[in-house]
């Protein structure tokens, strides 16, 4: 499910639906090959000390939202030329006002948050494969995540195609501070497989596919109204394909994603990037990133009561599920980024990338979406240095 950093009426920067996936996160950074190399990962010989800064913020007409500064370093260390170790570390500062769900309703109060989260993983490297082993921790004052993830690639005898595998779990606690629940739970376990093969000199393609199963507390404690499944299974199938321009020496990567849970939402992405090498070590990446989803069985459109001046489902039952999060709701969204990157040396690159996102109800793909959900934009600022040593 398309999902960016937003926050909760009460001022909370917590996404519950997509909350803390921390150990599918590892096994997507593990398992997916961005580059052109379909082989087994050698063993590195050289260390990488990464520096970044994230800027994020989004709108809505007549409000200006929130507003995510990011500072992150990760780190990549070889041993004993069979062994490497990485770990990374980020905290989120956010500060802003909550969101206008549905063009009815504006929310201007104030809200801000932190998290700090962190992940280290060790990897084995062997002749025709490798095995990872990783942990993520993330806490904010609300929501505790932990994390541990395993996984693995082989390598066919003839080197053209990778097998890879990996599980994970996720363990979350939720506390939310206006005591609606306490020391909630959430159980996620992460499956994911793939296999990446060689169709030629110029062209690799990969197929990926992922199933989550959780279990346990997955409401938005700061909505009303808000009453979800305490189950909720998700299966993606995520297709990627890389191709060599001889011409140019740039190299084309396209994707495309299909999500589906067990609450209803079907989502479909598609994208598409363009990595173009420059002289003297730039080189500009452009992408474009198309995305529709279908709304959960169980979202309702708001109705608004000029008394009451908030939202309700209609014929309301508290013992039926319902949610009027515009995240379970069906839209459609538009992401363009470009990335532009400079190798200064044989030890020192950086690299910066500047994104646009846009989602409106109305452009949803493949059916109708959601009525009266306010248009949503957002920019984001990467920077990054990098060090080898």
């Amino acid at each position: 499910m398309e999902t960016i950093k937003t926050e909760t009426p009460s001022g909370h920067a917590r996404d519950m639906e997509s909350a803390p996936l921390a150990a599918s996160a590892i096994l997507a950074a593990a398992l997916l090959l961005p580059g052109l190399q379909a082989h087994a990962e050698a063993p590195p010989t050289n260390g990488v000390i990464s520096i970044g800064y994230l800027d994020y913020k989004d709108s809505q007409p007549g409000l200006d939202r929130i507003h995510v500064k990011a500072p992150s370093v990760s780190v990549m260390a070889p041993v004993a030329g069979v062994w490497s170790i990485s770990g990374s570390a980020v905290t989120d500062d956010v500060s802003g006002a909550t969101p206008r769900y549905h063009s009815a309703v504006s929310g201007a109060s104030r809200m801000s948050d932190d998290r700090k989260a962190g992940d280290v993983a060790v990897k084995r490297y062997f002749e025709r494969g490798s095995v990872t082993v990783g942990g993520a921790y993330s806490t904010e004052h609300d929501y505790l995540s932990r994390a541990l993830s395993v996984s693995g690639t082989w390598e066919s005898e003839d080197r053209n195609t990778t097998w890879s595998a990996g599980i994970g779990r996720a363990n979350d606690k939720i506390n939310p501070v206006n005591l609606i629940v306490t020391n909630e739970r959430k159980h996620t376990t992460n499956l994911l497989l793939g296999v990446t093969q060689v169709l030629g000199k110029n062209d690799v393609a990969q197929v990926t596919l992922a199933h989550d199963i959780g279990k346990g507390y997955f409401n938005d404690p700061y909505k009303a109204f808000d009453n979800r499944p305490r189950d909720r299974n998700e299966s993606t199938l995520l297709l990627r394909w890389n191709h060599y321009v001889e011409a140019t020496g740039g190299t084309s990567r396209t994707s495309y994603r299909y999500y589906r849970d067990s609450f209803g939402v079907r989502g479909h992405t598609l994208g598409q990037e363009y990595v173009q090498p420059l002289a003297d070590g730039w080189a500009v990446t452009p992408e474009v990133r198309l995305y529709s989803q279908r709304a959960a069985d169980f979202y309702f459109d708001p109705v608004y009561d000029a008394a009451l001046g908030a939202p309700f489902p209609p014929g309301y039952n508290p013992s039926r599920y319902s949610s009027a999060d515009y995240r379970l709701s069906g839209f459609g969204a538009v992401t363009l980024g470009l990335k532009v990157s400079k190798q200064i040396d044989k030890v020192w690159s950086i690299d910066a990338k500047v994104s646009a996102y846009q989602q409106r109800g109305s452009w949803r793909a493949f059916g109708s979406g959601s009525p009266g959900l306010e248009p949503l934009r957002a920019r984001t600022i990467q920077l990054a240095v990098n060090r080898t040593w």
